[in-house]
């Protein structure tokens, strides 16, 4: 597989449409509830220049009432599934995959009219690269009067729509911005819309849409994709149009509201979506990684307790270690000789931030970043923070600090190491794969762990000269340093030497000050 750089795909020379003969099969899968225009996607979806015998159409009824019947135009191999389980855009899209046979998986929404080119267009990618996402263009129009036949007879979209006076996409303004998403941070963003296709290898290895979410199900889908390591590719020339306007332009403000919770929970990337102090979110924005084994729980607890109180709050603590091969049955509680393994166990057993895993996983997916680094060096409040500062300045994969000891600690980016999993053979380094997608950069341990300030410096006035027997002390000689005096203690005033009044505070408190002070006492100094 040719390994690109980032999100950009320009070392790609996908066939041109209308000169080369597909191989791939594809599965359309439209869902829908009710359906009022599926006549009209149907008909669109006849006409397509695809080859008949590569494509099936796989029409999900989401609970319409009454079931929905296929229309007469219709592509050749195009049947209906139902929902048994659930409802809502998710389950559907699910339910369709799961009974589609194609290699390629193409989501289309029920609403949508394409042109004669949309599939083939978008297919195309997919034969010279098998862990791209291919977008597709769409515009929102009002539905004028149409037939299905009409449709089906247009060998272009502007034969049947106004497509001058046709609302655009906002996404199309952002894949312009940013050289075709070539150069997006964070190319996922634009992988909202009911047009996209994938590997249906890729669909299943992500879990499929979350049914959870019901809305943003597309962004959400889409991020994780993202942490899978795949590479988005926008085509212009998979046009189609959205029959009605979106629902931002009928009620932006709950449109927007009702997505938010949902992507904050899901999407770590989102952090103006995470700014409520104190919360725990269902997916951390770092997992940190520390080896446990052959460890005392002494050290455990202070680079737990040190991961935990950083500056970055948003992570979950994986403990590795052989768990699994701690048996329950009879031993000796003080003499087990996995002691410090129970005793952190039971420890941690019961902190929702904190797993306790035999292996760690492949990637942290769908987690964005995975600190691994000694347990006995502690993080500082401000290394997970720097670090990826430093990382997210230019999108590098791995940051791999050098300690003085020989050691690393790295900070891995889950979308690099996913990237690098699905371009290696069997033992390959996956950083060397890294450094090509994404870059590998190795940087000195001060700036993330900086050494504590110094303490400033004490300065300790020199003693006033000695003074004569009867010689007048003034106020400013009151004794001041003794750390035994309390703020309760009378005022002492020494009638010789400050020195010697300091010495006897040390040697004998404030009893060794009143000794000094009265003459009969002085014995009691030298006992």
């Amino acid at each position: 597989m040719t390994a690109m750089t980032q999100n950009d795909y320009s070392a790609l020379t996908p066939p041109q449409v209308g000169r080369w003969s597909p191989s791939l099969s594809v599965s359309v899968v439209v869902p829908s509830h009710g359906g009022p225009h599926l006549d009209l996607t149907l008909a669109a979806l006849a006409a397509q220049t695809y080859p008949e015998h590569l494509m099936e159409v796989v029409v999900v009824d989401d609970g319409s009432a009454p079931p929905i019947e296929l229309p007469e135009i219709r592509p050749v191999n195009t049947r209906i599934v139902r929902v048994t389980d659930g409802w809502g855009i998710s389950h559907a899209v699910n339910t369709g995959v799961k009974a589609a046979d194609g290699e390629i998986i193409q989501r289309l929404d029920s609403d949508m009219v394409a042109g004669r080119e949309h599939i083939e267009a978008m297919a195309r990618w997919h034969h010279v690269s098998d862990y791209v996402v291919s977008i597709g263009m769409k515009r929102f129009v009002e539905k004028p009067p149409l037939t299905p036949a009409q449709v089906f007879g247009a060998a272009r979209l502007g034969e049947l729509f106004d497509l001058a006076s046709a609302v655009p996409s906002s996404t199309e303004a952002t894949i312009e911005k940013t050289d075709g998403l070539r150069k997006s941070r964070n190319p996922y963003h634009v992988c909202t819309g009911p047009t996209f296709a994938l590997p249906r290898e890729i669909f299943h290895a992500v879990g499929g849409l979350d049914p959870h979410v019901l809305r943003g199900e597309d962004t959400e889908f889409a991020y994780r994709l993202a942490m899978h390591g795949v590479v988005f590719v926008p085509e212009p020339l998979a046009e189609a149009v959205h029959l009605g306007l979106p629902a931002q332009h009928r009620d932006r403000e709950r449109a927007v509201r009702v997505v938010e919770p949902f992507l904050a929970h899901r999407i770590p990337l989102r952090r103006d979506l995470r700014k409520d102090r104190g919360r725990r979110w269902l997916v951390p924005y770092v997992e940190i990684v520390l080896d446990v084994t052959d460890t005392s729980e002494s050290t455990v607890r202070q680079a737990v307790a040190a991961a935990l109180d950083g500056k970055v709050q948003d992570v979950v603590v994986t403990l590795v270690g052989p768990w699994s091969r701690m048996s329950d049955e009879r031993r000796s509680v003080l003499g087990d000789p996995c002691f410090e393994l129970r005793v952190m166990r039971e420890l941690y057993a019961h902190d929702e931030r904190i797993r306790m895993i035999d292996e760690a996983a492949p990637t942290p997916a769908p987690t964005p970043f995975r600190y691994v680094g000694p347990v006995d060096v502690p993080l500082h409040k401000a290394t997970l923070e720097r670090m990826i500062e430093s990382v997210q300045k230019d999108l590098t994969g791995v940051l791999v600090v050098d300690l003085p000891d020989g050691r690393t600690a790295r900070l891995e980016r889950t979308s690099a190491l996913a990237r690098a999993r699905l371009l290696a053979e069997p033992c390959a380094d996956l950083d060397e794969i890294i450094e090509v997608t994404h870059g590998v950069r190795h940087e000195p341990p001060d700036r993330f762990w900086p050494a504590p300030a110094a303490p400033k410096p004490v300065s300790i006035p020199a003693p006033p000269p000695a003074r004569h027997a009867g010689a007048h002390v003034p106020a400013q000689a009151e004794v001041r340093a003794a750390p035994q005096l309390s703020r309760a203690t009378p005022e002492v005033r020494c009638p010789g030497s400050d020195l010697a009044l300091e010495r006897a505070f040390h040697r004998g408190g404030e009893g060794g000050a009143q000794a000094l002070l009265d003459p009969s006492r002085r014995g009691e100094l030298t006992a």
